[in-house]
């Protein structure tokens, strides 16, 4: 098994500094915290939170928190999307063929188990309960990349086939998640003749700059037209179709934070797949893998500044909305995984990985249940700032105790770790 990028570490340490930080500041200075968060950059300005004045004209403010959340987070979902794209258009793609299959379908598990406790606890509690709550019912469907990777290493020891099916799960995770995100949470008004602009950016860029010069080079070795696109325009093609892209989805009123999904597919990527984040690839130089070395050290800046921004939450904030979400978690989620993994291994006879055991699957189902990033940030989306937002986050922050259940879980279940 290929390693794993130390870039899931290292952001995820720098991601939990800022949210510490965010914590303590929320908690001891909750009005300079959220001063801070939501100071305005700019006012009336091309890109920011819309409002309305009087005469019904759109004004956008740019604020410290959209820029984090809307801006600079979209380079950390190009970076999940690349790998996800990979994945699945490339030879040895881990999400193709049948040994994505049982993964794939505990994905399915991992995010209908935690709908279903957390819709219906909040049924359970009431009608009121659940008509506050209900928009929030994909927070708990979140897995955590990075943090869950460390906890499945710490568990089961670098070498055990788990880790792998983890990493599978996550990664597919993320992008049913994205899928979630644009059809479920729109950012504002739908206006989609918007999403012309990005996907016409997307198809200018490709034809371009990578189908025609490619084209125009058939025949030749040489490859002069290729290569003088890929040594004198490099990257500024995407980065610019990128950005016509985004502001594509921000008047589309699809979250702008997805913003460069679009644009992966035209970049010129490498011919077979090494893996999710495998170390290999930092030998690959293609155009795609090159932008996203580029993209690894702002990202890991832009990661600390989300934890910062989105993080400042007030214990007294704890309430019914952050048990749904934990229980959606750790709850639903490893029992989802493993319902619909042993649907898969047994009863429609797609296997586990050789080495895997059920009981580890139901311990690495403990491990996913770490929401934090993408469940942070689809709390930020679902509600309106206030106190349900607020205890709806807390619940995602909490999540951090599947790590100390997994640990548990692989002791009663006796996983023998493989390292290597």
């Amino acid at each position: 098994m290929y390693k794993v990028w130390n870039f899931l570490s290292e952001y995820s340490l720098l991601l939990i500094g800022g949210a510490l930080v965010a914590l303590v500041w929320a908690n001891l200075d909750p009005h300079g915290y959220h001063d801070f968060v939501e100071y305005v950059l700019i006012d009336d300005f091309i890109i920011g939170h819309a409002h309305y004045d009087e005469a019904g004209e759109v004004h956008r403010t740019l604020t410290l928190h959209y820029l984090v959340n809307d801006v600079g987070m979209a380079f950390f979902f190009f970076i999940a999307g690349k790998e996800v794209w990979e994945a699945i258009i490339l030879e040895n793609g881990s999400l193709r063929g049948r040994k994505a299959a049982t993964p794939l379908i505990a994905t399915i598990g991992g995010m209908a188990g935690p709908v279903a406790v957390y819709l219906g606890l909040a049924a359970f509690l009431g009608s009121d309960v659940y008509d506050a709550v209900a928009r929030g019912w994909a927070i708990p469907t979140a897995t955590d990349i990075a943090f869950s990777y460390l906890v499945g290493r710490m568990v089961f020891g670098a070498g055990h086939p788990a880790v792998r099916f983890l990493l599978l799960l996550a990664i597919a995770d993320d992008a049913a998640g994205l899928i979630i995100l644009a059809v479920f949470y729109p950012s504002g008004e739908l206006a989609p003749q918007w999403l012309l602009l990005s996907a016409g950016a997307a198809l200018a860029a490709f034809v371009l700059f990578n189908w025609l010069p490619r084209r125009l080079d058939r025949g030749n070795q040489a490859r002069p037209n290729s290569t003088w696109v890929r040594k004198r325009l490099s990257f500024w093609p995407y980065a610019i179709a990128g950005a016509l892209s985004w502001y594509g989805f921000q008047e589309a009123g699809l979250h702008p934070a997805l913003g460069l999904l679009p644009v992966i597919p035209a970049i010129p990527h490498a011919d077979r797949a090494f893996g999710i984040f495998a170390d290999a690839e930092r030998f690959l130089h293609d155009l795609l893998n090159d932008i996203e070395h580029m993209l690894k050290q702002p990202v890991e800046v832009i990661l600390f500044f989300f934890g910062l921004a989105n993080a400042g939450v007030e214990f007294a904030a704890i309430g019914t909305p952050t048990w749904l979400v934990l229980a959606g978690l750790l709850v639903g989620k490893p029992v989802g995984i493993f319902l619909f993994g042993w649907l898969a291994s047994g009863p429609l006879k797609l296997g586990l990985p050789v080495g895997m055991r059920m009981a580890d699957l139901f311990v690495l189902g403990c491990v996913a249940a770490i929401g934090f990033t993408v469940a942070l940030f689809v709390a930020s989306v679902a509600f309106e700032a206030g106190p349900v937002q607020d205890a709806a986050k807390m619940g995602a922050l909490f999540s951090f105790g599947a790590a100390a259940m997994s640990v548990i879980a692989g002791i009663l279940f006796r996983v023998q770790k493989q390292h290597g």
